[in-house]
């Protein structure tokens, strides 16, 4: 299993969500890559011509995005970004616009964007794989040739769907499809063992929907966006070259199809829980549940044979049930029947997810349902559309040369030794828990001081030998990259874990915590001003990036990450005392956050954003306590004329979440965000904290101040 981020990142299937939590932000923008890969000022340490603008590094408290009208009592989170908002709107490529992950994220493109034209130029190089990224970057960036070969790369997947006549062939098809990136009716994950991380199984998870979620289908009240959504699938239709009146019919039978799907789908909310998605059988057994299906058949076009997949994890049983009803309606039905309907959303499925990569028009027809979903008013621009590509399809190879450009040894071992702080006041504060037991406290040290901390980029960097790269071709070199991702992950099936493994890339301006590896990682990316820099007193640094080590180490001991134990397996390792006193506490902070309004009528979904919150909570509690024991206290300031160090400690956290959200990004989010809005991240995190009040003398009973009884504490 893997991990979910500080901020939600990626078009990654459901798998890789539940066993791990990250900082995060919403997702990326629609990339000219494969969908089923992992998912600021510009850099003052690169030397592109773009990077001028970044060379002034930004205050460490930023006194002009500070509104001094509002009270930080009533509202911190409007007083600390009030003026930065007011003045930032997000840039019509985008429909999020952070402070900090925004900001960065671009400045890393400008050093990836640097790093690959001279890749592309050809000039001499001593990194590895300078060339391959030199042409796959080149390529995705050659619109002529994109435009000259039109459709004509989906005629092999094309192909594959009209040779479907029975389940048999189905079985071929989707194994065909899912190698080359294509996610339809399911998605197949090497995941480790819940029950025994030290292995790598096959899990078999729910997906295969053109929307992001089973609720968008289901919902009422998106009944006018699933219109839209049929809208755009028959001009797709249209562009690949069916008649109007045919692929409006197309598009109906699309939706129609993917609502059977979505009504077998599990709850996301449920999607966080172990003990929900976690089904182990092997082949015969997965045949005896979903025996409609030849999962042989589809295992072994993959290469996986019985004595590989001896144990597997079917996540969600019903389903696969539902597949299997697929499968049986397909075999054998002609064009008008169900099978008809079946190779219909195939091949929606391959125009869904190579739009990226094929002609101008269907890019613009991908983007409008991009604004429909986000409220995004223009297209990236092609280059970063490419950078992007590029870290999706060779990461750790582009990263190795930005890791060279951006991170110094200094700022590495100044990471760790913050996270070993945190670390240690953790261990204390266990030890000062009224409400957990001396049994469950021992247990719960024990995971501590296992847990593995990862900083800046992998000690092994991942190799790409055999991954062929053509100029010329942009639509075979990422179905390629693809295709070598999906056998690099199927391999790992049957075999022992590799601990140097990482899930992001380091130029990821993100942030993890993994259930079942137990190990906390912090990518090169995120370790830059505004969440840290040398130069930021140590309040600063805390309150900013401290607290982002501080929500991972806590993600450990969360409602869902508690269930695992310091070798990262699911087991029960706390007394019902315990655990019954950590459910009440959790129900606390339930509440609190269900109470807070995303959007118009729209609630945060306390359940559904608990790890986040919970984690929020605790890590900023850890923070505090370890800027307060590191001696930083009393560290010159420079910054925020006439701020204390507590208030630039808060202010350096709550800056770090300013942010803009077009209204349809904001509803996405909250539906399906496992992460709270940014405003509730800052103002429902200090109103728990009784040395926020003191920091800035709020007086009892104002919103930011919570009275004794009204607190939500769970570490």
């Amino acid at each position: 299993m893997r991990a979910l981020s500080l901020i939600l990142t990626s078009t990654l299937s459901l798998a890789p969500l539940l066993a791990a939590a990250c900082a995060g932000e919403p997702p990326p923008p629609a990339v000219p890559g494969p969908t089923t890969a992992l998912p600021g000022p510009v850099n003052p340490l690169t030397s592109s011509a773009d990077a001028g603008a970044a060379k002034a590094k930004p205050p460490a408290v930023d006194d002009a995005a500070l509104d001094r009208s509002v009270e930080p009592c009533n509202d911190f989170y409007a007083f600390a970004c009030g003026g930065w908002m007011k003045k930032t709107p997000i840039p019509d490529d985008q429909a999020t616009w952070m402070r900090s992950f925004s900001v960065i994220t671009e400045q890393n493109q400008i050093v990836l964007r640097d790093v690959l034209e001279g890749f592309a130029s050809l000039a001499p190089s001593t990194d590895a794989y300078a060339k391959e990224l030199g042409d796959l970057y080149a390529g995705c960036m050659d619109e002529a040739a994109v435009e000259k070969r039109g459709i004509e790369p989906l005629a092999p997947a094309f192909a594959k769907i009209d040779g479907v006549k029975n389940a048999d062939s189905l079985a071929k098809a989707l194994a065909w499809l899912h190698q080359n990136g294509i996610s339809a009716l399911f998605t197949l994950e090497a995941e480790q063992d819940l029950k025994d991380s030290t292995q790598f199984i096959a899990g078999v998870w729910q997906g295969g929907l053109g929307l992001p979620d089973r609720d968008y289908y289901l919902d009422a009240k998106r009944k006018e966006l699933v219109v839209k959504y049929e809208d755009h699938v028959a001009r797709m239709f249209v562009l690949g070259g069916e008649k109007e009146a045919t692929a409006k019919k197309s598009a109906k039978t699309v939706v129609a199809f993917e609502k059977r799907l979505a009504e077998a789908s599990m709850k996301r909310v449920m999607l966080r829980s172990p003990e929900n998605v976690y089904h182990p059988t092997d082949l015969a057994g997965l045949g005896k549940q979903a025996g409609a299906f030849p999962w042989k058949t589809y295992f072994a076009e993959l290469g996986i044979d019985a004595a590989v997949a001896k144990k597997l994890n079917l996540a969600q049983p019903d389903f696969a049930k539902a597949v299997a009803r697929v499968a049986t309606d397909a075999a054998g039905a002609g064009a008008a029947g169900s099978g008809g309907a079946l190779r219909t959303y195939l091949k929606w499925q391959v125009l869904h997810s190579s739009a990226k990569r094929l002609p101008a028009k269907f890019v613009d027809e991908d983007m409008v349902l991009s604004q429909v979903l986000t409220g995004t008013a223009k297209l990236q621009p092609r280059w970063k559309r490419c950078v992007r590509a590029a870290d999706v399809a060779m990461g750790e190879a582009l990263a190795r040369p930005f890791v060279k450009r951006t991170l110094g040894d200094a700022g590495k071992a100044d990471a760790l030794r913050m996270i070993g702080l945190i670390e240690k006041m953790m261990d204390g504060n266990l030890d000062k828990l009224s409400w957990m037991d001396a049994t469950t406290k021992t247990r719960a040290k024990e995971k501590l001081h296992k847990i593995a901390n990862k900083i800046g980029f992998p000690d092994t960097w991942r190799k790409y030998d055999g991954l062929t790269i053509a100029r010329g071709e942009h639509y075979e070199n990422m179905s390629r990259a693809n295709t070598f991702e999906m056998k690099r992950r199927l391999a790992k099936i049957g075999k022992p874990l590799d601990r140097n493994e990482w899930l992001m890339t380091p130029p990821e301006v993100n942030a993890y915590y993994d259930s079942s590896m137990n190990e906390m990682v912090f990518p090169a990316g995120i370790l830059q001003p505004p969440f840290y820099s040398s130069a930021f007193p140590p309040a600063v640094n805390f309150g900013a990036i401290g607290m982002v080590m501080g929500h991972e180490l806590t993600h450990g001991f969360d409602d869902e990450g508690r269930k695992f134990d310091g070798a990262g397996n699911v087991t029960d390792w706390w007394t019902p005392a315990s655990s019954s006193e950590f459910k009440r506490r959790a129900e606390c902070v339930d509440k609190q956050y269900s109470d807070y309004v995303a959007i118009d009528d729209l609630k945060v979904d306390g359940k559904l954003t608990m790890g986040e919150n919970i984690a929020d909570l605790g890590g900023m509690k850890l923070a505090y306590l370890a800027w307060k024991s590191s001696g930083g206290e009393s560290a010159p300031s420079a910054q925020a004329s006439g701020m204390s160090a507590d208030q630039q400690f808060f202010l350096g956290y709550a800056q770090g979440w300013c942010g803009n959200v077009r209204p349809e990004a904001a509803k996405r989010r909250a539906t399906d965000d496992y992460h709270s809005p940014p405003k509730w991240r800052v103002n429902g995190v200090v109103s728990n904290m009784p040395e926020f009040s003191k920091a800035f003398a709020c007086k009892d009973g104002a919103p930011m101040a919570r009275g004794e009884g009204k607190r939500c504490e769970v570490w």
